[in-house]
């Protein structure tokens, strides 16, 4: 018999599923971020033991591997001064003549259409060490970025 019509299984023909990349770096964690991630933990601790389909099963497994080592990673901060911008920030900033307020969080609670971004994103990398009246480069702009607050 040919080998094109062989099927050993099922199994075989499936896509392969691989872990959750981690994201490089530290994971710096705000209160409120190490909190979610153990929400994360609970949350899919529960799908696993309540999957009643081995796939269901498998892939809240691996979601939940990734949260684990998400929690077990997180370097919490303390809340930053309002003297200049770093981790935790909350920035009021004119960017192209148009004003917008951010959250430097971490990668893990960025969201930015909630105004949370990571710290690893260009635009708070380039904020970060600016307070209160100064201006940075950001796009290949020198002046691109003019902090207005910081809390």
């Amino acid at each position: 018999m040919s080998v094109a019509f062989r099927r050993e299984s099922d199994e075989e023909h499936k896509e392969p599923r691989f872990e959750l990349p981690i994201p490089p770096g530290p994971n710096l964690v705000t209160a409120r971020g190490l909190e979610q991630i153990a929400e994360q933990v609970a949350a899919f601790e529960a799908a696993v033991a309540d999957a009643a389909d081995e796939d269901v099963r498998a892939a809240a497994e691996r979601d939940l591997r990734y949260w684990r080592t998400r929690l077990s990673t997180a370097e919490p901060t303390d809340p930053p001064s309002s003297d200049e911008i770093a981790f935790g920030s909350r920035v009021d900033y004119r960017l192209n003549g148009k004003k917008q307020r951010i959250e430097i969080t971490g990668v893990d609670e960025a969201d930015p259409a909630l105004g949370k971004i990571a710290f690893t994103a260009p635009l708070a990398r380039a904020m970060i060490g600016l307070a209160v009246g100064e201006t940075g480069a950001f796009q290949g702009k020198d002046d691109a970025i003019e902090i207005l607050a910081i809390a």
